[in-house]
C-alpha cells in the first residue's frame, strides 16, 4: 500500500437539490448528470488535474497549481450556466464548488486529510452556481488570476478546530441582469386595471422613487472585509469540570467549542474565536474584566458535573459590561458511551438556539436597551433588532415603524445585508397581510432578499427572506431551493426553521414541516404564538376539529386577524357559533375585505382545496362569504 503526504489544490463539488431532482425524473436528471460530469472531467484534465472521485452526485479532483483549479472552476460554471440556460428551471442542475490548498495524504490514488474536509466544507457554503475557496487559496492566487474574491470572513466548519478565512469567487463575466432587481419586468402590471387616472399617476410616482432606490443600491460594490461589524460581541469560555476527574475535560470543552460553532451560524453576533477565550481556562476573572480585555459585550460560561451516569450541565449568559446576569440554564441528562455525542449535541442545540435566536436572550437584552434610548441615538442595528420584535406581533403599526427604519438603514448603510433581508420580509408582509405601503410589495421584497444574498451569501436570513417571496408568488422549486439552503446555514434558528415549517406545510411538504415546528419548539420553549399556527390546520384538514380548537387557542396574538380566523373557523365547525361571533366581530374590525373576497387572502398561503375548507368553516360561524363561482361572475 504506497502512501504519501503532499500539498495539492483540492476541488470538491456537489449538486445542489440532486435528491429533488432525483425525485422529480430520475432518468432524466441521470442523463443531465453524467453529461455535466463529462464535462467537468474534462475541463479537469484540461487544466493539468485528476479526478480522484466521482460517487453519486459528487465529485472530487485534485490540480498541482491553484490558479488552474480556480481557473477550472470558473470554466466550468460559465459552461454549465450555458447548458442550464436551455433546460426548464425546475431541470436545472446547479453545481457548487469548494475551492482548497492543503497538505493531505494520499492512499492507493484516495486522498484524505483536513485539506479534503475543508474542501468539501466550503462546497457546502457555496451559492448553486457558485465557487468558494479557502484564503490558503486566495493568497496563492494573489495577482496571477483575473478573477474577483468577496470576503465571506471567518467561517466556522464541523469537525474543523479552526475558522477558515473564506471568498466567493467569480469571473466578473456574469451578467449584470444576475445582480439587478428582477422585479422591473413587472412594475406596470397594475398600471393595466384600468384605475383613475390620479392614482395612477400617484402610484407612478412611487414606482419610479422606489425603482431608483433599488437601482442605486443594486450597484453599489462594497467589500464585505470592510464593512463595520453589526451586533454584540459573544465570548464562550471553557466550560469548567466540576467532576473531580481531569479526564472529563473534553466534555465540557466539546459543549464549549459547539457553542462558539453554533453561534457564528447566527450573523447579527460577533463571536471570538476559540484561542481568544480559551486562554482563560481555570482563570478566576471577573467576567467585566474579561470582556473589557478582548472586547466582548457577553460572556457564555457554564459547568459541567457527572456523577455515574448522570451529567449536570449549567450555561449562563452574562451582560460583560456589569457583569449582570441575563439568562441561565440547568439540564441534566443521563450519560453512557453510546449516547455521549447526542447528549453534547441535543444541550449544544438548545443552549445556542436560547441565546442566539432572533428571540433569545441576547437580542432580548439588547431591546431592553434600544428602549432606553432616544430616537435621535437609534442605529442601524438597533433598527433590525425592532423588526424582530415586531415579528412576534405582526400588526400594522409596528409593520410601519420597522418598515420606515429599515428603508432608512439601508439608504444609510447599503451594505448591511441583514437589513435588505429584514426590509424584503417586511414587503411580503405588507403583501399578504394587507398592510399600506406602495403597489406591488412582492417586487420590491424580491429586489431586496436579493440584494441581501449578494451582499451576504452565507446569510440565512437573506435566503430565508427570498424562499418567502418565492412561497408567496408560488415559484415552488425555487422556494424549496432557497428552504433547503437557509436550514442548511442555521438548523438551530427557531425564528427561520418555525417560519419555513409553517409554508412546508401549507405547500403540502406537511410531515417535514411539522417535524421542523416541533423542533423549533423545543429549542425555544417561549415561542411566539404563531408557532401553533400549522398545527392548527394539521388538525383542521384531518378534521379533528377538537384538536384544532386547542392549537388556536394556544396562538394568543391580539390583533393578528388570522388568529381570528383560526379560532372561527374551528367554532363553526364544531357549531360553537355563540363563541365564534366575537371572533367574527374582530375579524370584521381588523380585516374589512375579508367579507368580500376571502380567496383573496387564504390562496395566497393554502392550497385551493385547504381555502375551501376553511370558507367552510367560516360559514358555519355565520359569516357569510361568497362562492368561488360568484366572485368569477362579478
Amino acid at each position: 500500500m504506497t502512501t504519501k503526504r503532499k500539498l495539492t489544490a483540492i476541488l470538491s463539488a456537489d449538486v445542489f437539490g440532486y435528491s429533488r431532482l432525483m425525485a422529480d425524473d430520475e432518468p432524466a436528471t441521470l442523463a443531465t448528470l453524467n453529461e455535466f460530469r463529462r464535462l467537468i472531467q474534462e475541463h479537469v484534465i484540461a487544466r493539468g488535474g485528476r479526478v480522484v472521485d466521482s460517487t453519486g452526485d459528487a465529485i472530487l479532483a485534485e490540480f498541482t497549481s491553484a490558479v488552474e483549479a480556480i481557473a477550472c472552476g470558473l470554466e466550468v460554471q460559465l459552461e454549465l450556466a450555458e447548458r442550464n440556460s436551455t433546460l426548464a428551471e425546475h431541470r436545472r442542475m446547479l453545481f457548487r464548488f469548494g475551492i482548497n490548498l492543503g497538505d493531505v495524504i494520499e492512499e492507493e490514488g484516495a486522498l484524505y486529510g483536513d485539506g479534503v474536509n475543508i474542501a468539501a466544507r466550503l462546497q457546502s457554503l457555496a451559492e448553486p452556481g457558485s465557487i468558494c475557496v479557502s484564503g490558503a487559496v486566495r493568497e496563492a492566487v494573489e495577482g496571477k488570476l483575473e478573477a474577483q474574491f468577496q470576503d465571506m470572513g471567518e467561517q466556522r466548519v464541523k469537525n474543523i478546530p479552526r475558522p477558515v478565512r473564506t471568498y466567493r469567487v467569480s469571473s466578473g463575466k456574469e451578467a449584470l441582469s444576475s445582480t439587478r432587481p428582477g422585479f422591473y419586468q413587472h412594475r406596470n402590471r397594475w398600471i393595466l386595471s384600468g384605475s383613475a387616472l390620479i392614482v395612477i399617476l400617484v402610484a407612478v410616482a412611487l414606482a419610479v422613487q422606489f425603482r431608483e432606490f433599488f437601482m442605486e443600491a443594486s450597484t453599489i460594490t462594497l467589500d464585505p472585509a470592510l464593512a463595520i461589524p453589526t451586533g454584540p460581541a459573544i465570548a464562550v469560555l471553557a466550560f469548567e469540570n466540576l467532576s473531580g476527574d481531569p479526564n472529563q475535560d473534553y466534555f465540557g470543552e466539546g459543549i464549549s467549542e459547539e457553542i462558539i460553532s453554533g453561534l457564528s451560524r447566527f450573523r447579527n453576533l460577533r463571536v471570538l474565536a476559540r484561542n481568544s477565550t480559551f486562554q482563560f481556562k481555570g482563570q478566576a476573572r471577573d467576567v467585566r474584566e474579561i470582556g473589557k480585555e478582548i472586547g466582548a459585550d457577553y460572556v457564555v460560561e457554564g459547568s459541567v458535573r457527572r456523577a455515574g451516569d448522570i451529567v449536570r450541565v449549567t450555561a449562563q449568559l452574562l451582560d460583560a459590561k456589569n457583569g449582570a446576569h441575563v439568562w441561565a440554564e440547568t439540564y441534566d441528562r443521563q450519560l453512557d458511551p453510546e449516547n455521549l455525542f447526542s447528549v453534547q449535541d441535543e444541550i449544544t442545540n438548545q443552549v445556542v438556539a436560547r441565546i442566539g435566536d432572533i428571540h433569545g436572550a441576547v437580542n432580548r437584552a439588547d431591546m431592553q436597551k434600544v428602549r432606553a434610548k432616544s430616537k435621535a441615538t437609534l442605529e442601524d442595528y438597533d433598527c433590525v433588532l425592532k423588526t424582530y420584535e415586531y415579528q412576534r406581533f405582526l400588526t400594522p403599526d409596528k409593520h410601519a415603524v420597522v418598515k420606515t427604519c429599515l428603508t432608512q438603514t439601508v439608504q444609510r448603510n447599503p451594505g448591511y445585508a441583514d437589513a435588505w433581508a429584514n426590509l424584503a420580509y417586511a414587503y411580503v408582509d405588507q403583501y399578504w397581510a394587507v398592510f399600506d405601503g406602495p403597489p406591488d410589495p412582492l417586487d420590491w421584497a424580491y429586489a431586496a432578499a436579493r440584494k441581501a444574498v449578494e451582499l451576504d451569501p452565507a446569510s440565512q436570513w437573506a435566503h430565508f427572506s427570498l424562499a418567502n417571496v418565492h412561497f408567496f408568488r408560488k415559484e415552488w422549486n425555487r422556494f424549496f431551493q432557497e428552504a433547503d439552503k437557509a436550514l442548511e446555514l442555521n438548523p438551530n434558528n427557531t425564528e427561520v426553521v418555525a417560519s419555513l415549517a409553517v409554508r412546508l406545510v401549507y405547500a403540502g411538504k406537511r410531515d417535514r414541516g411539522l417535524a421542523l415546528m416541533n423542533k423549533a419548539m423545543s429549542l425555544n420553549p417561549s415561542h411566539p404564538g404563531w408557532y401553533w399556527i400549522p398545527i392548527v390546520y394539521d388538525h383542521y384538514w384531518d378534521r379533528d376539529y377538537e384538536k384544532a380548537l386547542e392549537a388556536a387557542i394556544r396562538i394568543d396574538m391580539p390583533g393578528f386577524w388570522y388568529a381570528n380566523v383560526a379560532l372561527a373557523m374551528n367554532y363553526g365547525q364544531l357549531g360553537r357559533r355563540n363563541l365564534a361571533k366575537a371572533q367574527l366581530d374582530e375579524l370584521r374590525r381588523l380585516n374589512p375585505g375579508f367579507e368580500k373576497n376571502p380567496y383573496r387572502f387564504l390562496d395566497m398561503w393554502f392550497l385551493a382545496e385547504h381555502s375551501d375548507h376553511v370558507v367552510e368553516g367560516l360559514r358555519k360561524a355565520g359569516l357569510a362569504l361568497p362562492s368561488r363561482q360568484d366572485l368569477r361572475q362579478l
